[in-house]
């Protein structure tokens, strides 16, 4: 046998098996596999940054992992605009010095030029999305802050799925949509979409089969999947329950060049 202090040499034919997948068109990825960072003015708190402009996209979305009195130390004051989800937990967010007390579900839409900051006041998970505003002659979005727990169940298509708008889906001042969609076991999207939206999309509930590009990849729980403009895509729920995710997608502007 090798001493302590001898390097340990791995036995051939042994591999890491991960679920996680990163494509010029989609990536897929589990939480435990997302390495935390740590950013400035924030603390108590484990980041993993699930998207960024290094992949590809042109938004940020954010998982976080709050410890009682954990968040940042100092309201930000950036040209972004940003949306937040409490997954579970109580968080306190302040916008422009006005605080709101999120519970589970509870969100938050900062706007392009505010300060805010976010502070748990117990044990939280939150997703943060952050997105340049791109303003138009509009006057931008004010604040918005809401629950899950107090949007309507759209059902626009068909019986066994729904929509739960949590940003106005009418007013052209946003730029962004922020939605759940749900299933019922055995739903699915009735065709294969393609569009010119990005999406970040967070698993809330349930499991499912996803269709990106020309693969089937499983999300369960806590997956997050980035799907980059024109990715082909579906879903299929399979589980025993309904399925939900979070979904954010970019609209309302027309085409640049360059």
């Amino acid at each position: 046998m090798p001493s302590s202090d001898e390097p340990r040499i791995v036995p051939p034919n042994i591999f890491g098996h991960n679920r996680a997948i990163v494509t010029s068109q989609y990536a897929i990825m589990q939480t435990a596999g997302t390495l935390p960072s740590k950013l400035p003015g924030i603390e108590n708190t484990t980041i993993r940054i699930q998207t960024a402009p290094a992949m590809g996209a042109e938004f940020v979305q954010i998982f976080l992992e709050m410890e009682p009195g954990g968040g940042t130390t100092r309201d930000r004051d950036e040209a972004s605009q940003h949306f937040f989800y409490v997954l579970d937990g109580h968080v306190t967010i302040t916008i422009d010095g006005e605080a709101h007390q999120l519970d589970a579900h509870g969100y938050a839409y900062v706007p392009v030029n505010s300060h805010c900051g976010f502070k748990a006041e117990s044990a939280a998970r939150m997703i943060w999305i952050r997105k340049p505003y791109e303003a138009i002659d509009l006057t931008p979005p004010k604040a918005l802050v809401g629950s899950r727990d107090e949007v309507e169940r759209s059902r626009t298509h068909t019986e066994g799925r729904y929509w739960q708008y949590l940003l106005p889906v009418d007013d052209m001042a946003f730029d962004m949509n922020v939605n759940i969609l749900g299933f019922v076991p055995g739903n699915y999207f009735p065709y294969i979409e393609t569009h010119i939206m990005e999406h970040g999309l967070f698993m809330l509930e349930g499991q499912g089969l996803y269709l990106l590009a020309n693969e089937w990849h499983e999300a369960v729980v806590d997956d997050f999947i980035w799907m980059a403009p024109y990715c082909p895509q579906q879903f299929y729920c399979t589980g025993w329950g309904e399925a939900a995710y979070l979904l954010y997608k970019n609209v309302n502007r027309d085409v640049t060049f360059g």
